[in-house]
């Protein structure tokens, strides 16, 4: 059998025409639910404790994709889970989320996000769901866990400034807050980790470039591992999408694994 050939000219013109098509492709059919599982190791990571983080779920009613989003967890076997807000947007949607959520196998820790407040969900039904976990919902508030060796505080999203970390017993400090520009904000506290959401990556990132556009209160804390003064930042580009733009470019949702 015979091909015939093409010229390098026309091959290159053929793939610059296909490429929108790919790329729209990728965002709105692939990408979205295309889980990514992130390893991270801290550079004292001496507990042998493995957090998963994951953030804005803005779930919408797809359950069958929140589900694969649990047993992806649970999969992992985590110590404890760590979520930093934005479960729903519309109130409609939370007692499905919270019955998917409740299939969480350890402690789930979380904080809410701008549209947990936005959205008017009853945060006494959230903190029951986390609290059967073994965790806890965590409004301007602290927990003592892994037998004291963590001490974990949570803010919500309109207390901008988290309560210094000062306990009387060794142990690793870790702060969830949902946006990630309070990093700034902390002043003298000092945490062995921070773990933020809010950004989604810019849901589409140029390579080479980064994201087009970023949600306010993100500064540039946009995705991924920060060292700041006040201690390292992860920030988890989340596992669903604002409103209807239902695509992601360059960045797909994720869960990640902290060793600590």
């Amino acid at each position: 059998m015979k091909f015939k050939k093409i010229s390098r000219r026309k091959f290159i013109a053929t793939t610059l025409l296909a490429m929108p098509f790919a790329v729209t492709a990728d965002a709105s059919l692939l990408e979205p639910t295309w889980l990514k599982v992130r390893q991270v190791r801290l550079d004292d990571a001496r507990l042998g404790c493995r957090i998963v983080h994951f953030s804005d779920l803005h779930h919408k009613g797809d359950c069958e994709y929140l589900q694969s989003v649990v047993r992806r967890i649970n999969s992992l076997s985590p110590d404890l889970v760590c979520f930093t807000g934005d479960i729903v947007e519309h109130k409609e949607f939370l007692a499905e989320a919270l019955e998917a959520l409740s299939g969480i196998r350890s402690p789930m820790f979380g904080v809410p996000g701008n549209h947990d407040y936005w959205s008017g969900i009853s945060f006494a039904t959230v903190r029951k769901c986390f609290a059967a976990t073994g965790g806890a919902w965590l409004l301007n508030e602290r927990a003592e866990i892994a037998g004291g060796k963590i001490h974990l505080t949570g803010i919500t999203y309109n207390h901008q400034y988290a309560m210094p970390p000062s306990f009387k017993t060794p142990a690793k400090s870790i702060l969830l807050m949902h946006y990630p520009a309070w990093v700034d904000q902390l002043g003298n506290g000092k945490y062995d980790l921070m773990l933020a959401g809010h950004s989604h990556g810019g849901q589409v990132r140029i390579p080479f470039y980064g994201p087009v556009v970023l949600p306010f209160n993100v500064g540039k804390y946009d995705m991924g591992l920060f060292q700041t003064p006040n201690g390292p930042l992860y920030v988890n580009p989340g596992i669903g999408y604002i409103g209807s733009y239902d695509f992601r470019f360059n960045c797909r949702p994720e869960i990640t694994v902290i060793e600590v």
